[in-house]
């Protein structure tokens, strides 16, 4: 007996469904389609047997564009060797597209099945899926395949940017348009305004000239002397404007109202402004040209092969089209009619409109236009799938039609293929070095602009939130310097009055130790006891307690080896302390005895 099993792909992962009683079913279809709606009897025909879920929605969207291009996942391959039987011969897997069918079936080697009961099963699994497998909902599921439609249509929609043939389509088609409109009106400015003067229509033929000689002459028995040198700027033939000149005086044309002229001239306006439209949309259809398919528009011209581009519908399809399609591309109707009266079927398209063609003698534009659609699909291929596109092969090939011409001419042998195409794969790989190193620099410049940006922008905001934090810091030293200055020389000096203030004595001349002791011992064999010498130094007195005359002696001795500070605190703290002042009485004693 042969299982049945089906295949089921959701925005949230594959289903792996199996089916009862095969037989019973594949015979009463309008039983099946019955079951299909009430959930309790689906139940009875359709088990769950695995459910793989996708890890994250890149994964969703992976497996999605491998489903739709016929290719067997990673993610699906494990499920269905995981869990589908190993006899593969007594196993019938049902799939919804015959493309991913055929592609298990080669891969795997499971017979596969669509259609019929296949397709009755797998409407009813998408109705009651969020009930057949456990914790997903109605809506979880919803949003799931609302989030994948879109990113797969994303992705499907994203290309490059400067190589998007659409713009060359619309470019092409909308010229082909404004030539037709520009014709017509420009029928009709010669008309109208020839009932006034027309001697002019013979002497200047094209269209956007006459508009604006119409628009500028107006009234003909206005026109003198004076306006002569703004005709030769406008005609850009001195014999012609002195031609309309000289008509204008002998002109045969009835008169015309002020209104009228006034009408005249807005319509010749307008359609001046669209033949000048034209040539700016010519000149923005080659700049597309050249980024999107240079090596065509090299070989072929950019109106011809903007026109097969648009006939095929882009870029990609035509690179795909064999040089017999391209070569009557354009040309169907006369195709299908000749294939169905058995005529001569045609030889050339859109290629005719190329110079190689109507250059070629008449026996041989057959041959040359056979030729020339043999080099544009080539063409039109490197530009499709090269990463860097380049018009040196379009170059190359267009030689080897100009040696293809004289040979059918003059019966010179052009170079082999092999060698042109030699050469141009060299140059080709210089050009492209030379692109990308260009695209290099652009980038740099522009990375280099947008951290400038963001630095100054970053500057802007640190220098906006740090100015109310410098007022507060600015508003608050002044006051703990006041309130720190009194409590440090009261702790320091050890007084009780807050009223009493100390300055820092002023820095004086760096004096050496024993000119310092000589100065010292002068002074005391001058005057007989202690107490006199410190009166000898009343502005660098200290007062100090004796507690921390003691536990400091180490900074005072320091203080007095200082370049600073003069040595002018040591007999006083002698008559303080008995221990630092009995070895500075002994220093002192010597040197009066030998005096």
């Amino acid at each position: 007996m042969v299982l049945l099993h089906v295949l089921f792909e959701h925005a949230v992962g594959y289903a792996l469904l199996a089916l009862k009683e095969v037989e019973e079913i594949s015979l009463l279809l309008p039983q099946v389609e019955e079951c299909v709606l009430n959930l309790g009897k689906f139940h009875n025909i359709v088990r769950l047997v695995a459910f793989c879920p996708f890890s994250s929605s890149q994964v969703a969207l992976e497996n999605a564009n491998a489903v739709s291009e016929g290719v067997v996942h990673e993610d699906l391959r494990l499920l269905l060797e995981t869990h589908l039987p190993p006899k593969k011969k007594k196993v019938l897997l049902g799939v919804g597209d015959p493309k991913i069918g055929a592609a298990i079936q080669e891969e795997l080697g499971y017979n596969c099945q669509t259609g019929g009961v296949i397709a009755e099963i797998l409407r009813g699994v998408r109705l009651h899926f969020h009930n057949l497998v456990k914790g997903l909902t109605d809506l979880s599921a919803c949003k799931a395949q609302l989030g994948l439609g879109h990113s797969y249509s994303r992705a499907k929609v994203k290309f490059n940017v400067n190589r998007v043939d659409n713009m060359i389509i619309q470019s092409i088609s909308l010229l082909d348009q404004l030539d037709k409109d520009i014709n017509t009106f420009s029928m009709r400015v010669r008309e109208w305004y020839g009932y006034h003067f027309p001697e002019l229509v013979k002497i200047i033929n094209d269209n956007a000239t006459y508009c604006r000689l119409a628009q500028f002459i107006g009234n003909r028995k206005e026109l003198n002397e004076e306006k002569l040198e703004k005709l030769e700027e406008l005609t850009m033939d001195a014999a012609k404007a002195k031609a309309i000149l000289d008509a204008s005086r002998s002109s045969m044309g009835m008169d015309i109202s002020a209104i009228d002229l006034i009408n005249i001239e807005s319509f010749s306006s307008r359609v001046v402004s669209l033949s000048e439209y034209r040539q700016s949309l010519h000149t923005y259809l080659r700049s597309k040209m050249s980024q999107v398919a240079p090596s065509l528009s090299a070989l072929i011209g950019e109106a011809v092969g903007a026109r097969l581009i648009a006939h095929a519908g882009s870029l990609t399809n035509l690179a795909k089209y064999p040089a017999s399609t391209v070569q009557i591309l354009g040309a169907e109707k006369a195709l299908f009619r000749a294939l169905k009266t058995r005529g001569n079927t045609p030889k050339y398209g859109l290629i005719f409109h190329s110079t190689f063609i109507g250059r070629a003698a008449a026996k041989n534009k057959g041959r040359i236009s056979r030729y020339l659609a043999n080099k544009c699909s080539i063409a039109s291929r490197i530009d499709c799938f090269s990463e860097v596109p380049t018009s040196v092969f379009g170059e190359k090939l267009r030689e080897q039609v100009e040696e293809r011409l004289s040979f059918y001419e003059t019966g010179e042998i052009p170079r082999k293929n092999l060698d042109v195409m030699k050469e141009a794969m060299v140059q080709a790989e210089e050009a492209a070095a030379e692109i990308t190193r260009k695209l290099e620099k652009q980038e740099k410049k522009r990375l280099k602009k947008e951290k400038k940006r963001l630095a100054a922008i970053a500057l802007a905001s640190s220098e906006n939130s740090s100015a109310p934090e410098e007022c507060e810091e600015t508003s608050e030293r002044p006051k703990k310097k006041k309130k720190q200055k009194p409590q440090e020389a009261l702790q320091e000096n050890g007084m009780e009055d807050p009223s009493v203030s100390f300055s820092k004595p002023k820095k004086k001349k760096s004096f050496s130790k024993e000119e310092l002791v000589s100065s010292d011992l002068e002074e005391t064999a001058g005057t007989g006891s202690l107490p006199k010498r410190k009166k000898s130094f009343p502005k660098e007195e200290t007062v100090t307690d004796p507690d921390e005359s003691e536990n400091k002696r180490v900074p005072k001795k320091k203080r007095k080896l200082s370049k600073e500070e003069p040595l002018s605190s040591g007999p006083e703290e002698a008559a303080a302390s008995k221990s630092s002042g009995s070895k500075k009485k002994k220093k002192l004693r010597k040197p009066s005895q030998e005096s």
